[in-house]
């Protein structure tokens, strides 16, 4: 069994246990810090020798095994998630087959496909380069993803900060220039039309504005953008579009293939072109993305008054969020605030209908206990409470011989009704019996917190 490419350096060892060899089912515990034995009794053997991808709460795995001599034993559960696995002993051999699930938080073609069409729309007919650079500067702020390398909880606090700021936007254009620059002379200061010269501060312009549109875009969906970084940390969401809408990528690549399929057309016939092509079907593809965002934001508003409109359990809404669901323009997941707990159910803004299944989701605010409020004053519950908007906390005592705490936090306005588990960009901590943070994971990532003795 092969891992994903993309997972195969977060391997790690450790132990399993089961009751029998004859079961084809059976609960197992993994320890993701290293081999160990999860029982003390002489004459027990383990299994040892597991390659798999880290476990972490509300996440899944895929794993073999080794299986040395002697029989299984059972000892008490010690690991900090527990899966249910399909056991398959052959030839000495465990292999656990267990749904793998990643969720992928963002793409970028959407951003790549408006800075093409903002440079087709026009602005490459002012100075070569036009497009490729609004293309790339489009993308750029993105480069903040290289924080990931010093961890998840660094890689969390950073993202959507410094590049996707008004202060930071400039910067990043001067980073493509430079990039832009070194590409033309490496290619001998060619370009497409050698009688329009190349216009520098005109590209830098075109740079910061394509920049620009990508806070406008990231503004757009619900995860929200911090642009005022770093003279303020909050954060703002318009929460109209998903991120990924399929509706804008079918506007933004017909914008940009349609000419072409028109082209091989005139060629055909024997039309002359003049000047880049595509300017017009760019300029319709940008003003039907104005259209979308007009017709969400219409729709958004009725969701939130028909919210708004409702009493839950006898309670008044402190506070009322809806947040877009993928392709549906008309669908939205509402999220209810009151002063005891959260109200999570689907809004058809079409009819207005609220919950038109009956499926309402309660989630009640937990009690403030010494654990969770170590775990909210970690590095990473800062973070993580200051950008979510309706976050709620799950506490878990550690099964002996370990002992201590997770804590893990969730946003509800990612936890759409009768969504299956794992929930979507989730976190927490692991403390231990002094309420010390010990570990902390976003995601699948864990990271381990070392502190200065």
């Amino acid at each position: 069994m092969r891992f994903p490419q993309h997972h195969r350096k977060w391997r790690v060892n450790y132990s399993i246990v089961a009751p029998h060899l004859d079961e084809w089912e059976s609960e197992l515990s993994a320890r993701p810090s290293g081999l160990r034995s999860l029982g003390r009794n002489h004459g027990h053997r383990y299994f040892s020798q597991c390659l798999a991808a880290p476990i972490y709460p509300d996440q899944r795995h895929i794993g073999i095994c080794s299986l040395q001599q002697g029989f299984w034993t059972r000892p008490a559960a010690s690991s900090i998630i527990d899966n249910r696995a399909a056991l398959d002993h052959r030839r000495g051999r465990l292999s656990l087959r267990v749904n793998y699930n990643v969720h992928h938080p963002l793409e970028p073609i959407t951003h790549l496909l408006t800075g093409a069409c903002i440079g087709r729309a026009g602005l490459n007919r002012k100075t070569p380069l036009a497009t490729a650079t609004l293309t790339l500067a489009a993308e750029a702020p993105d480069l903040d993803v290289v924080g990931q390398l010093r961890g998840p909880v660094f890689g969390f606090a950073h993202h959507r900060g410094f590049t996707h700021s008004f202060l930071g936007v400039p910067l990043v254009a001067a980073l493509v220039i430079a990039i832009m620059c070194l590409i033309w002379r490496l290619r001998g200061r060619r370009t497409n039309d050698p009688r329009l010269p190349v216009r520098w501060g005109l590209l830098y312009l075109y740079a910061c504005l394509a920049g620009f549109s990508h806070i406008l875009l990231d503004f757009t969906n619900n995860y929200g953008v911090r642009p005022f970084w770093p003279f303020s940390e909050r954060w703002y969401s318009w929460d109209i579009v998903f991120i990924v809408e399929p509706v804008l990528l079918v506007l933004l690549l017909g914008g940009l293939i349609l000419p072409s399929l028109f082209s091989l057309i005139n060629e055909e016939i024997g039309a002359r072109a003049h000047g880049p092509k595509g300017r017009l079907a760019a300029s319709l593809a940008l003003i039907g993305v104005v259209l979308v965002w007009a017709l969400r934001d219409f729709e958004h508003r009725r969701a939130v008054a028909a919210l708004e409109a409702q009493i839950y359990r006898g309670a008044d809404p402190i506070r009322v969020s809806a947040y877009p669901y993928w392709l549906n323009l008309f669908r939205w997941n509402g999220v209810v605030e009151t002063d005891n707990f959260f109200a999570v159910m689907l809004v058809d803004s079409l009819a207005p209908d609220v919950d038109p299944a009956g499926r309402m989701e309660f989630h009640y605010k937990p009690e403030e206990t010494p654990v969770t409020l170590a775990a909210k004053n970690s590095d990473l519950g800062r973070v993580y409470l200051d950008w979510a908007k309706q976050p709620i906390t799950e506490t878990e005592e550690l099964s002996p011989p370990r002992q201590g705490y997770v804590v893990r936090f969730y946003d509800l306005r990612y936890d759409y009704p009768g969504r299956s588990r794992p929930r979507p960009l989730s976190a927490g901590v692991v403390l231990d019996q002094n309420l010390q943070v010990k570990e902390a994971f976003f995601g699948m990532r864990r990271q381990i917190v070392r502190r200065a003795r």
